[in-house]
């Protein structure tokens, strides 16, 4: 007779569409540094400041933090086995896969919605400069005799994981070289036609302000602006 313990234990088996989040590495960079710099100022503003000094200092601290960290470390892409999440500055953009017409590369990137609507991909970013750069490697890999092989920096991360765009290109043996943005693009593409007629990847498209960034920033202009006014 076999006990529960003795059974082995059932393991489910790894989904081939795992969740993957993207996100900009040079957007969270900047975004730390900016943080950092600001909090030095406006800390020392306010204990070192006099008069009024400290009160505007505090205030600008709640309008400008909330709008750093907006730009810089809020925007993220979620892509799951039945969604795609943006997380942008503003907006929370939930986009089943059966409720998107097209994901479109351009000036920037964006998911434009069967309803019409167009959210922009603020978590990848294009660059014109890595785009130049994947040409030129492609280019001198065709006149080396080997298309695809050339190689550069890549973008990390794979399923569960960070995906950065600190690198410019890569590519693989059976494909040209792209930029790091271009190629997620593409992953993200295929991954909604494999995807869109699904019965569980059908839905409405929600959407969901941040008042956590909206609410403190406007806090701090209304304060800020009260502070000048009475000045």
């Amino acid at each position: 007779m076999t006990t529960p313990e003795d059974q082995p234990s059932a393991q489910p088996p790894a989904s081939e569409f795992d969740d993957r989040v993207h996100r900009s590495s040079g957007g969270i960079a900047s975004g730390v540094l900016l943080l950092a710099v600001v909090g030095w100022l406006g800390v020392d503003a306010i204990v070192a400041g006099e008069g009024r000094t400290p009160w505007l200092a505090l205030a600008t601290l709640i309008l400008v933090v909330p709008l750093v960290v907006a730009f810089t470390l809020r925007p993220a892409v979620y892509a799951g086995q039945d969604r795609l999440r943006v997380r942008n500055p503003f907006r929370v953009v939930v986009l089943p896969w059966g409720e998107i017409a097209a994901l479109r590369s351009g000036y920037s990137n964006e998911a434009l919605a069967k309803s019409g609507s167009k959210v922009q991909l603020w978590a990848i970013p294009v660059s014109l400069r890595a785009r130049k750069s994947a040409a030129r490697r492609e280019a001198r890999a065709a006149a080396d005799g080997h298309p695809g092989r050339e190689t550069g920096a890549g973008r990390g991360g794979g399923r569960g994981g960070l995906g950065g765009f600190g690198g410019s290109s890569r590519s693989t043996p059976q494909g040209p070289v792209r930029a790091a943005t271009d190629q997620v693009m593409d992953e993200l593409r295929n991954l909604w036609e494999a995807r869109e007629k699904a019965e569980s990847a059908q839905g409405e498209v929600t959407v969901r302000w941040a008042w956590e960034i909206l609410g403190p920033a406007a806090a701090g202009a209304v304060v800020l602006a009260i502070l000048l006014a009475v000045g």
